[in-house]
Protein backbone atom coordinates (compact mmCIF):
# COMPACT_ATOMS: atom_id res chain seq x y z
CA UNK A 1 0.00 0.00 0.00
CA UNK A 2 1.33 3.65 -0.61
CA UNK A 3 2.38 5.53 1.93
CA UNK A 4 -0.13 9.30 2.40
CA UNK A 5 3.24 10.65 1.45
CA UNK A 6 3.42 9.16 -1.36
CA UNK A 7 -0.21 9.51 -2.86
CA UNK A 8 0.58 13.27 -2.08
CA UNK A 9 3.83 13.28 -4.33
CA UNK A 10 1.70 11.80 -7.12
CA UNK A 11 -1.23 14.04 -6.84
CA UNK A 12 0.95 17.18 -7.20
CA UNK A 13 2.84 15.85 -10.33
CA UNK A 14 -0.15 15.35 -12.12
CA UNK A 15 -1.69 19.01 -10.88
CA UNK A 16 1.57 20.29 -12.55
CA UNK A 17 1.37 18.21 -15.76
CA UNK A 18 -2.17 19.64 -16.73
CA UNK A 19 -0.70 23.36 -15.17
CA UNK A 20 2.07 23.31 -17.87
CA UNK A 21 -0.38 21.76 -20.75
CA UNK A 22 -2.91 24.62 -19.71
CA UNK A 23 -0.27 27.09 -20.18
CA UNK A 24 1.03 26.09 -23.26
CA UNK A 25 -2.88 26.08 -24.61
CA UNK A 26 -3.09 29.25 -23.11
CA UNK A 27 0.19 30.40 -25.23
CA UNK A 28 -1.02 29.22 -28.57
CA UNK A 29 -4.44 31.09 -28.37
CA UNK A 30 -2.61 34.02 -27.39
CA UNK A 31 -0.40 33.77 -30.69
CA UNK A 32 -3.18 32.90 -32.86
CA UNK A 33 -4.91 36.05 -31.67
CA UNK A 34 -2.18 38.75 -32.94
CA UNK A 35 -2.63 39.38 -36.32
CA UNK A 36 0.32 39.44 -38.58
CA UNK A 37 2.10 43.01 -38.69
CA UNK A 38 1.59 43.81 -42.79
CA UNK A 39 4.57 45.15 -44.60
CA UNK A 40 4.32 48.67 -46.08
CA UNK A 41 4.07 48.97 -49.76
CA UNK A 42 7.25 50.38 -50.83
CA UNK A 43 9.01 47.65 -48.66
CA UNK A 44 7.39 44.72 -50.58
CA UNK A 45 8.43 47.02 -54.01
CA UNK A 46 11.50 47.16 -52.68
CA UNK A 47 12.35 43.35 -51.83
CA UNK A 48 10.47 42.43 -55.61
CA UNK A 49 13.07 44.86 -57.29
CA UNK A 50 16.04 43.25 -55.50
CA UNK A 51 14.78 39.76 -56.21
CA UNK A 52 14.28 40.93 -59.93
CA UNK A 53 18.03 42.41 -59.97
CA UNK A 54 19.87 39.55 -58.11
CA UNK A 55 17.89 36.51 -57.55
CA UNK A 56 19.62 33.85 -59.67
CA UNK A 57 16.07 32.50 -61.02
CA UNK A 58 15.20 35.73 -62.38
CA UNK A 59 18.03 36.50 -64.75
CA UNK A 60 16.34 35.45 -68.14
CA UNK A 61 13.98 38.22 -66.79
CA UNK A 62 16.74 40.27 -66.99
CA UNK A 63 18.66 39.42 -69.92
CA UNK A 64 14.90 39.45 -71.63
CA UNK A 65 13.82 42.67 -70.66
CA UNK A 66 17.66 44.74 -70.80
CA UNK A 67 17.49 43.62 -74.91
CA UNK A 68 13.99 44.20 -75.45
CA UNK A 69 14.55 47.71 -74.00
CA UNK A 70 17.72 47.94 -76.14
CA UNK A 71 15.99 46.96 -78.89
CA UNK A 72 13.43 49.66 -78.56
CA UNK A 73 15.53 52.79 -78.17
CA UNK A 74 17.94 51.75 -80.84
CA UNK A 75 14.72 51.79 -83.01
CA UNK A 76 13.18 54.74 -81.53
CA UNK A 77 16.26 56.55 -81.70
CA UNK A 78 19.04 55.21 -83.55
CA UNK A 79 18.17 53.08 -86.69
CA UNK A 80 15.35 51.34 -87.51
CA UNK A 81 14.92 48.10 -90.23
CA UNK A 82 12.61 49.33 -93.91
CA UNK A 83 11.92 47.32 -96.88
CA UNK A 84 11.42 48.55 -100.26
CA UNK A 85 7.90 48.03 -101.64
CA UNK A 86 8.29 49.20 -105.05
CA UNK A 87 10.25 50.30 -108.25
CA UNK A 88 10.45 53.82 -108.08
CA UNK A 89 14.05 53.16 -107.10
CA UNK A 90 15.17 50.69 -109.33
CA UNK A 91 18.02 49.86 -110.25
CA UNK A 92 19.17 51.39 -106.40
CA UNK A 93 16.51 49.38 -104.72
CA UNK A 94 14.78 46.39 -105.90
CA UNK A 95 11.16 44.92 -104.65
CA UNK A 96 11.94 43.25 -101.09
CA UNK A 97 15.23 45.16 -100.46
CA UNK A 98 15.44 45.69 -96.68
CA UNK A 99 17.62 48.63 -95.45
CA UNK A 100 18.82 50.10 -92.37
CA UNK A 101 18.24 53.42 -91.74
CA UNK A 102 19.72 56.21 -89.62
CA UNK A 103 18.00 58.05 -87.68
CA UNK A 104 20.26 59.60 -85.14
CA UNK A 105 22.84 62.00 -86.99
CA UNK A 106 20.10 63.94 -88.20
CA UNK A 107 19.04 64.74 -84.94
CA UNK A 108 23.04 65.31 -84.04
CA UNK A 109 23.29 67.76 -86.48
CA UNK A 110 24.19 66.56 -89.69
CA UNK A 111 22.75 68.37 -92.79
CA UNK A 112 21.18 66.28 -95.71
CA UNK A 113 23.00 66.57 -98.89
CA UNK A 114 22.80 66.02 -101.95
CA UNK A 115 22.62 62.18 -102.83
CA UNK A 116 21.40 61.13 -99.81
CA UNK A 117 18.83 58.63 -99.72
CA UNK A 118 16.29 59.29 -97.29
CA UNK A 119 12.95 57.43 -95.67
CA UNK A 120 10.00 60.39 -95.25
CA UNK A 121 6.45 60.97 -94.43
CA UNK A 122 4.34 61.85 -97.36
CA UNK A 123 3.37 65.64 -97.26
CA UNK A 124 0.08 66.41 -97.92
CA UNK A 125 0.49 67.72 -101.64
CA UNK A 126 1.85 63.88 -102.25
CA UNK A 127 -1.00 62.00 -100.85
CA UNK A 128 -3.22 64.20 -102.89
CA UNK A 129 -1.11 62.90 -105.56
CA UNK A 130 -1.08 59.50 -104.87
CA UNK A 131 -5.08 59.89 -104.84
CA UNK A 132 -5.38 61.05 -107.78
CA UNK A 133 -3.15 58.28 -109.26
CA UNK A 134 -4.83 55.82 -108.13
CA UNK A 135 -8.10 57.39 -109.27
CA UNK A 136 -6.62 57.61 -112.70
CA UNK A 137 -5.02 53.68 -112.95
CA UNK A 138 -8.27 52.50 -111.41
CA UNK A 139 -10.17 53.90 -113.96
CA UNK A 140 -7.70 52.74 -116.61
CA UNK A 141 -8.45 48.93 -115.49
CA UNK A 142 -5.86 48.52 -112.60
CA UNK A 143 -6.53 47.01 -109.35
CA UNK A 144 -5.35 47.27 -106.13
CA UNK A 145 -3.25 50.57 -106.24
CA UNK A 146 -1.98 51.65 -103.10
CA UNK A 147 -2.75 55.08 -101.76
CA UNK A 148 -0.21 56.71 -99.80
CA UNK A 149 -1.46 57.87 -96.22
CA UNK A 150 0.64 60.50 -93.65
CA UNK A 151 1.96 57.40 -91.94
CA UNK A 152 3.13 55.88 -94.79
CA UNK A 153 7.41 55.95 -95.73
CA UNK A 154 8.40 56.45 -98.85
CA UNK A 155 12.29 56.45 -100.03
CA UNK A 156 13.49 58.70 -102.39
CA UNK A 157 16.74 60.30 -103.51
CA UNK A 158 17.71 64.32 -102.35
CA UNK A 159 19.08 65.85 -105.47
CA UNK A 160 18.37 69.96 -104.37
CA UNK A 161 18.48 71.12 -100.86
CA UNK A 162 17.18 74.94 -99.68
CA UNK A 163 18.25 77.85 -102.04
CA UNK A 164 19.18 75.31 -104.71
CA UNK A 165 17.59 76.05 -108.63
CA UNK A 166 16.77 72.58 -110.10
CA UNK A 167 15.88 71.60 -113.25
CA UNK A 168 15.30 68.58 -115.80
CA UNK A 169 15.49 69.07 -119.30
CA UNK A 170 16.51 67.41 -121.90
CA UNK A 171 16.86 64.14 -120.23
CA UNK A 172 19.31 65.60 -117.55
CA UNK A 173 19.18 67.38 -114.21
CA UNK A 174 20.23 70.59 -113.10
CA UNK A 175 21.09 72.38 -110.34
CA UNK A 176 22.29 75.86 -109.97
CA UNK A 177 22.68 75.72 -113.81
CA UNK A 178 24.89 72.18 -113.77
CA UNK A 179 24.47 69.04 -115.27
CA UNK A 180 24.64 66.26 -112.85
CA UNK A 181 26.23 63.36 -113.38
CA UNK A 182 24.03 60.08 -111.84
CA UNK A 183 25.66 57.16 -112.40
CA UNK A 184 22.43 55.21 -110.17
CA UNK A 185 19.78 56.55 -112.82
CA UNK A 186 20.33 54.19 -115.75
CA UNK A 187 17.07 55.68 -117.79
CA UNK A 188 17.11 59.36 -118.37
CA UNK A 189 13.70 61.06 -117.27
CA UNK A 190 10.95 61.59 -120.21
CA UNK A 191 9.75 64.95 -118.73
CA UNK A 192 10.36 68.53 -118.02
CA UNK A 193 10.46 70.34 -115.10
CA UNK A 194 11.33 73.58 -113.28
CA UNK A 195 13.54 75.68 -113.03
CA UNK A 196 12.50 76.41 -109.37
CA UNK A 197 14.21 77.29 -105.67
CA UNK A 198 14.04 75.22 -103.09
CA UNK A 199 12.33 77.41 -100.28
CA UNK A 200 14.09 76.97 -96.83
CA UNK A 201 13.79 74.11 -95.18
CA UNK A 202 12.77 71.88 -97.77
CA UNK A 203 14.56 69.87 -100.13
CA UNK A 204 13.86 67.99 -104.08
CA UNK A 205 13.63 64.27 -103.97
CA UNK A 206 13.27 62.23 -107.09
CA UNK A 207 13.22 58.48 -107.66
CA UNK A 208 16.09 56.89 -109.52
CA UNK A 209 14.08 55.31 -111.46
CA UNK A 210 13.09 59.28 -112.52
CA UNK A 211 10.24 58.28 -115.08
CA UNK A 212 8.15 55.94 -113.15
CA UNK A 213 8.64 57.66 -109.62
CA UNK A 214 6.03 59.22 -107.58
CA UNK A 215 8.27 62.38 -106.24
CA UNK A 216 8.71 66.03 -106.24
CA UNK A 217 8.40 66.81 -110.17
CA UNK A 218 4.91 65.88 -109.58
CA UNK A 219 4.03 67.21 -106.45
CA UNK A 220 6.87 69.45 -105.26
CA UNK A 221 8.98 69.85 -101.83
CA UNK A 222 9.26 68.06 -99.14
CA UNK A 223 9.72 69.45 -95.90
CA UNK A 224 12.86 68.64 -93.94
CA UNK A 225 10.76 67.45 -90.77
CA UNK A 226 9.08 65.12 -92.46
CA UNK A 227 12.20 63.32 -93.24
CA UNK A 228 12.63 59.76 -90.85
CA UNK A 229 16.27 59.45 -91.54
CA UNK A 230 18.83 58.30 -94.09
CA UNK A 231 19.25 54.71 -95.98
CA UNK A 232 22.70 53.27 -95.05
CA UNK A 233 23.04 49.38 -95.41
CA UNK A 234 20.99 47.13 -97.30
CA UNK A 235 21.47 43.93 -95.25
CA UNK A 236 18.86 42.00 -97.15
CA UNK A 237 19.41 40.27 -99.50
CA UNK A 238 22.92 39.10 -99.08
CA UNK A 239 23.90 38.87 -102.54
CA UNK A 240 23.45 42.65 -102.68
CA UNK A 241 24.40 43.40 -99.04
CA UNK A 242 26.66 46.53 -98.19
CA UNK A 243 26.63 50.36 -97.99
CA UNK A 244 24.04 52.69 -99.67
CA UNK A 245 25.92 54.69 -102.58
CA UNK A 246 25.28 58.36 -101.68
Amino acid sequence: MPTEQAAEELVEQVRQRWSAIDGQKQSVATESKVAPVPVPFRERWRRWWHRLLYDEQFSDVRVFTASFAAAVLLRVFVIEPRYIPSLSMFPTFEIGDQLFVDKATQKLGRHIERGDVVVFYPPPALIEASKMTAQALNAAGEKDVHQYGAKDAMIKRVVAVAGDTVAVRDGRLYVNGEAQIEPYVTEQPDYRWGPVQVPEGCLVVLGDNRSNSLDSHIWGFLPERNVIGRAVFRYWPITRMGLIEH
